[in-house]
């Protein structure tokens, strides 16, 4: 009898083990499943702030493009339909200094302003929960009404401020220009790069020959036009030093490039070679229609289509260009090498807001042909002397840029090696 009572006991005491064992594995596996459904839940989190971010960028560029439409309405037609701002004080007699230039220059600086306070307010954000990044992709309401805010400010500035903001906007639209200088070879090396041939890709490099190819003749049919066109007359020397210089620079980086030290191929410089030319043709293209080298017929007020059109297409480019720079922080991180998180944010906030600042400073500038005392025709942009020059030395400087940056290795790895030369050999010396 006891030893029944003892075996009962026993059993008992076993299917209780079992229960609670039971118990804690089904605790177990119901914390681990709270636990993945806690990080399937953040990254669901993540990607649906990540998506947030990236359609942010479009909300910016347009409210960039509509800023850039303002601009050339207050310009070319805010004195004649805007009648209210001619009994604002700042405006002066008339309301003469709220219109063309000085107008052009005050929706910049309200652009200006709008971005450089989201710069301000976006720096050193890093991760998706923070609550700048909130603020970087959503508010929209309150951002409409701060841009507002922004843009009506400086009407009520006077005109001497104005034209300190414009001396100012000269040096911050040439920081824009070198911003996306860099920004186009970053890109054009990347291409070259992907289009190299790769055995592990088993990539030929057939592609990239065509695709140079095809670069270099269009550069040099660009080059053979332009005489016709822009330099018919022996006396058009400036177009003609401006062409020639453009063929010579064609060369110098083709040499360069093929160098057995650099050995970088043909499609980088082909495609930089292209860039240079149309720097060129858009330099001669922005000259004077008064000039004898080239006559361009003088439109109405209204414009004709291809001027329309002309015009439509350049607001575009400013606005690509703006938007295309500001995405591409990576181009200008000291460390390449940085991996990329689930939880950080897809591109720098504060670089790409200070970047559209930037580029208000840059399409005043092209409004107004980079003189504050011009008077722009209507439906013109970017036309002048002024403009002329900053292009050919946009141009020389994306050569001199673009070369620098095939040279600069082979220099840095010759003095790595007359460096370790007198190393080697003091070590050789030293063995008995």
């Amino acid at each position: 009898m006891q030893n029944q009572r003892k075996m009962r006991v026993s059993t008992g005491a076993v299917e209780a083990a079992e229960v609670n064992i039971r118990s804690i594995n089904s605790e177990v596996v119901s914390q681990e499943e709270v636990s993945g459904s806690l990080e399937q839940k953040n990254l669901i989190d993540y990607s649906a702030e990540r998506k947030k971010s990236l359609q942010a960028r479009y909300s910016y560029g347009i409210i960039f493009l509509v800023t850039n439409l303002i601009a050339w309405f207050i310009r070319d037609y805010g004195q004649r339909l805007l009648p209210q701002l001619h009994y604002l004080k700042a405006c002066g007699t008339g309301g003469h200094d709220c219109f063309r230039t000085l107008g052009v220059l005050r929706v910049s600086l309200g652009c200006f302003i709008f971005f450089f306070l989201m710069f301000l307010s976006t720096i050193s954000t890093r991760k998706l929960f923070e609550a700048r990044n909130t603020w970087h992709s959503r508010w929209w309401a309150f951002k409409f009404f701060l841009f507002i805010v922004s843009v009506a400010v400086p009407f009520f500035l006077s005109s001497d401020f104005i034209q300190l903001y414009g001396e100012f906007a000269r040096i911050g639209a040439g920081v824009f220009l070198l911003l996306q200088l860099v920004s186009v070879i970053q890109f054009i090396n990347w291409w070259n790069n992907y289009w190299m041939p790769d055995k592990e890709r088993k990539q030929s490099c057939s592609l990239g020959l065509f695709m140079s190819t095809l670069f270099y003749i269009a550069s040099i049919c660009g080059i053979v036009v332009m005489y016709p066109f822009y330099a018919p007359r022996t006396s058009c020397t400036l177009n003609i030093f401006f062409i020639t210089w453009t063929a010579i620079l064609l060369i110098v980086m083709m040499v360069a490039s093929l160098h057995s030290k650099v050995n970088r191929g043909l499609l980088s410089s082909g495609i930089i070679a292209s860039y240079v030319v149309f720097l060129c043709w858009s330099a001669i293209r922005s000259e004077p229609a008064t000039e004898k080298c080239y006559t361009k017929e003088q439109v109405n007020g209204n414009g004709d289509w291809t001027t329309i059109l002309s015009f439509l297409m350049a607001i575009c480019a400013i606005v690509m260009a703006t938007f295309s720079t500001g995405i591409d922080s990576q181009s200008f991180q000291f460390r390449k090498d940085e991996v990329q998180q689930e939880d950080d944010i897809p591109y720098k906030y504060e670089f790409f807001h200070l970047v559209f600042s930037l580029g208000a400073m840059y399409f005043a500038m092209l409004f107004i042909s980079w003189n504050l005392n011009s008077s722009a025709r209507k439906w013109s942009i970017d036309v002048g002397w002024a403009s002329t020059w900053v292009k050919i030395v946009n141009e020389w400087f994306a050569a001199t840029l673009y070369l620098w940056t095939l040279i600069s290795p082979v220099v840095i790895q010759s003095k790595v090696m007359d460096h370790d030369e007198p190393m080697q050999q003091t070590d050789e010396s030293a063995i008995p």
